[in-house]
């Protein structure tokens, strides 16, 4: 349109008659994308379908178009509690209106309800629920939902007409990046302030914080590996392990009428108690997902990332501790004896944003086998071993977990 705009701009009075139709030719026709690729939208511009994909062929069974400059930011599959139905599932999409990203505006926000169809083929949209700030993420929680709008976490039923607003905490600082919930206990991630977890107190209706983090981290993901410990990886390339320590009590409350003493409020300004940091490890990347899987029939479990330049790769737990000590002595003689070709120092660079802690770099003890045979036996002299023994049990860990 802004071609055709500029076609009868420039011409003159005798060729205006030419322009136009050059204009109408230019406007009626059809680039194939095959071709000519997929139109690039201008600046604060969206679009947004949601489509369900049959994965093995790959074909596309349904797909929903969303309205213009409405961008989709989350979506998760919730069953409610309050239906007669408790087997049906609802699929909840979280979209925002004219979005721009830097300096954050939003219009409005938006959370579409579709029911599914029984063979999972086809959605029927029942309502669409207005909200002032950007969705970012959806959590099905005990029968009912969990939203993160903006930097305030809610808790939604279903409603006939629109989704019911039932609980609310206003005190995540910046903005809410992911929701995982287990239990009775909700981990919401702050994009800047790290991980807080949270208690559901049902008789108060009440949302309270009872544990943060003591590190700032900028969180892309997080990933629950057990009841009190969840992993979190941020935008500069770290991934950190965090624990609630077996001394802490979820059983909380607020102090609505400011009675307590100002030394038993929080703690650091934050909450009542704080989370350990069990592991640190600097990836190098930024990392997009975090993800507990096993990755072979009948193996063990191991935490797989993946990466915005498109590497995926796998963080595996020690069983032994002999093992442990084996590639711990490892790593620290391949540190000196196979130095980077830049000369950077490894434990300064995998320390980079926190100390590394509790996690050897599997990628500097996999390059044992480059280095020349002469170092390749001074090592394993060192650590009582032969080189073929050494390369074995470095084949071993990875076919244990991996491939």
């Amino acid at each position: 349109m802004q071609m055709a705009e500029e076609l009868r701009e420039a011409a003159g009075e005798e060729e205006a008659e030419v322009a136009e139709r050059m204009a109408e030719a230019l406007l009626s026709e059809d680039l194939p994308d095959a071709v000519f690729g997929a139109p690039k939208a201008g600046p604060g511009m969206w679009a947004s379908l949601v489509r369900i994909i049959e994965p093995i062929q790959g074909n596309t069974l349904h797909m929903i178009r969303l309205d213009q400059n409405e961008a989709a930011f989350s979506i998760s599959l919730v069953k409610f509690a309050n239906q007669s139905d408790m087997d049906q599932q609802y699929l909840l999409v979280g979209t925002v209106k004219d979005y721009q990203l830097s300096p954050r505006q939003v219009e409005c926000g938006y959370i579409y309800c579709y029911k599914v169809a029984s063979d999972c083929t086809s959605l029927e949209l029942l309502h669409r629920t207005e909200v002032e700030d950007i969705p970012t993420a959806i959590c099905s929680y005990n029968g009912r939902v969990l939203i993160g709008v903006g930097r305030l976490l809610r808790i939604y039923d279903l409603g006939k007409k629109k989704l019911l607003r039932k609980c609310e905490n206003k005190h995540i600082p910046n903005l809410i990046v992911d929701i995982k919930a287990r239990g009775q206990r909700v981990f919401v991630s702050d994009v800047q302030e790290s991980l807080f977890v949270l208690r559901y107190k049902r008789h108060e209706n009440q949302l309270i914080i009872f544990v943060d983090d003591t590190n700032q981290r900028w969180v892309t993901t997080s990933c629950l590996l057990d009841f009190d410990t969840a992993a979190v990886a941020d935008k500069f390339g770290n991934i950190a392990v965090v624990r609630l320590g077996g001394d802490i009590n979820d059983d909380v409350d607020e102090d609505p009428t400011g009675n307590k003493a100002l030394w038993d409020r929080g703690l650091l300004n934050g909450a009542s108690q704080k989370a350990e940091v069990i592991a640190n490890f600097h990836v190098g990347e930024t990392v997009n997902t975090l993800e507990k899987a096993t990755l072979i029939p009948g193996g063990s479990e191991s935490l797989v990332y993946t990466t915005l330049s498109g590497t995926v790769g796998v963080l595996v737990p020690f069983t032994s501790r002999e093992d442990h000590e084996l590639f711990q002595n490892l790593e620290m003689h391949m540190r000196s004896e196979h130095p980077p070709l830049c000369g950077r120092d490894h434990l300064s660079f995998r320390s980079y944003f926190f100390p590394v802690k509790n996690v050897i770099d599997g990628d500097l003890c996999e390059q044992f086998n480059m280095v020349d045979p002469a170092k390749q036996r001074s090592i394993s002299e060192d650590l009582d071993k032969t080189p073929n023994e050494l390369s074995k049990r470095l084949e071993d860990i990875r076919t244990r977990y991996a491939f």
